[in-house]
């Protein structure tokens, strides 16, 4: 129960720690351990997406997040510098299927990293091919996939200075919106956990945190 006060409120350690008679410490020790026994559970990706299909499921939604974090003292922290965010935080890859529930979440990758090339180094869309799946995704995952005949993830139409959408574009953007509206509900779910809303433990170990989430 104080594990759980800990990631679900965000309470702090040493509150924790004088309100129950043991040390910061101890408490610091119990919720590393719980943490690592609930992400110990958490499925790999390939699984992940072999279950949604075995239950029927055609599509998943994918988008990226940040998660922030305090700032950090040394060179080493300016990766974690989001300039699209304009603040400190740590970049997570999430998967949720159509109803928007989370199946999967990638590992902690500093603040700057773009949602393609997290997805590449997830190999997201060699999986999505094996398991027979197709994702939906907004234009941050423009590029990823190439394939005109047989698109795997689906994007929707970027408009620019030299090129206009057609309305027909225009209203598969739209449908595309709405399809990928319960992804948002995945994260928000993500994020009732108040340890995430900003993030106050080593970022190297932030990994386990959102899997045992």
């Amino acid at each position: 129960m104080i594990v759980l006060a800990v990631l679900r409120h965000d309470q702090r350690l040493a509150d924790m720690a004088g309100g129950n008679n043991v040390s910061e410490s101890t408490v610091r020790r119990w919720r590393d351990e719980l943490i690592g026994l609930l992400a110990a559970q958490v499925p790999r990706l390939d699984r992940a997406l072999k279950k949604v299909a075995r239950q029927g499921g055609e599509v998943v939604l994918i988008d990226g997040t940040l998660i922030p974090t305090q700032r950090r003292t040394g060179k080493a922290d300016r990766r974690n510098y989001s300039g699209k965010h304009h603040h400190h935080g740590l970049h997570f890859l999430a998967l949720t299927h159509e109803r928007g529930r989370l199946i999967w979440i990638s590992a902690a990758r500093p603040g700057r990293t773009h949602d393609n090339t997290a997805a590449r180094h997830d190999h997201i869309l060699a999986h999505l091919r094996a398991a027979g799946l197709g994702a939906l995704a907004d234009l941050g995952f423009r590029g990823l996939d190439n394939d005109v005949l047989d698109p795997v993830i689906v994007t929707g139409f970027h408009a620019s200075r030299t090129h206009k959408l057609t309305p027909g574009q225009k209203t598969a953007n739209r449908v595309l919106a709405v399809g990928r509206a319960p992804v948002e509900h995945g994260f928000a779910h993500l994020k009732n956990w108040r340890i995430l809303t900003k993030l106050r433990t080593d970022p190297a170990r932030a990994s386990c945190v959102p899997c045992s989430s």
